[in-house]
């Protein structure tokens, strides 16, 4: 009979069965990788210009949440420090207890344990407007902005008892990339002038796998919803008109 349901074939079973897989993974990839990211990453908003160009005033980051013992040269951190005004800040870590650094050479570069270091983002590609010289203790952090003519920094607190340094406790969170402005997004790139000395730099965190994850699942949810408004619609488009069938039937 022309009334009769037709039974689905299985194309069509398959097809439901594939986007319903599609949409249970893309929730688990979506939401796994969201929550992930919210636990080990934090946003901040820098409120200076200290650490121009690299990070413009104003910009919102990322920063992996991290304990002190793992920072190395070169990472970018955000800390707080009674005698820095307790405070969230940002600055880049240029050495580390044990460390002699001094500042400058004859071609404006500071020296970490006598290693010139090449920080090629630095706007001016000096390293201090001012000369000093400094130990730092051990289980304390050397820091500067980046933009060193406007940063108030461990220069600033070389009188300090600490000779301005400030505990690897201090350390809240690495910063891992810029999400605001659209402009400056993207990750942070790593220093490379750091690498040949002991310990070497830091590996970026799982931020870039987890954004995959992210977006993945967003897709599969998507496209694995759409699945039957596209297949109904397409079925529609395949009957045949009433008129045809009535002649065929006549």
């Amino acid at each position: 009979m022309s009334g009769a349901p037709r039974p689905e074939d299985g194309r069509g079973r398959t097809g439901r069965m594939v986007s319903g897989i599609a949409v249970a993974v893309g929730c688990v990839l979506f939401l796994g990788g969201f929550i992930w990211a919210a636990v080990l990453y934090k946003p901040y908003t820098v409120p200076t210009d200290s650490m121009a160009p690299t990070i413009e005033r104003g910009a919102r980051v990322l920063a992996e949440r991290i304990d002190g013992d793992e920072v190395r040269r070169g990472d970018v951190v955000v800390f707080r420090d009674k005698a820095w005004g307790n405070t969230p800040m940002v600055k880049r870590v240029v050495a580390i207890g044990g460390d002699r650094i001094v500042c400058c050479d004859a071609q404006g570069r500071l020296a970490v344990n006598g290693t010139p270091i090449k920080e090629t983002y630095l706007p001016d590609r000096t390293a201090s407007m001012t000369g000093f010289s400094t130990t730092v203790p051990t289980g304390e952090l050397f820091l500067l902005g980046d933009h060193r003519s406007d940063s108030v920094d461990s220069r600033e607190h070389l009188a300090d008892a600490g000779h301005g340094t400030v505990p690897r406790s201090a350390v809240d969170a690495r910063v891992d990339a810029t999400v605001w402005p659209t402009e400056s997004l993207g990750m942070l790139p790593r220093p490379s002038g750091f690498d040949a000395l002991p310990g070497g730099t830091s590996e970026p965190g799982p931020l870039t796998p987890l954004t995959v994850a992210v977006v993945s699942g967003a897709v599969l949810i998507l496209g694995g919803s759409a699945y039957g408004p596209i297949a109904r619609l397409a079925t529609r488009r395949r009957k045949p008109a009433p008129a045809a069938t009535e002649a065929a039937h006549g």
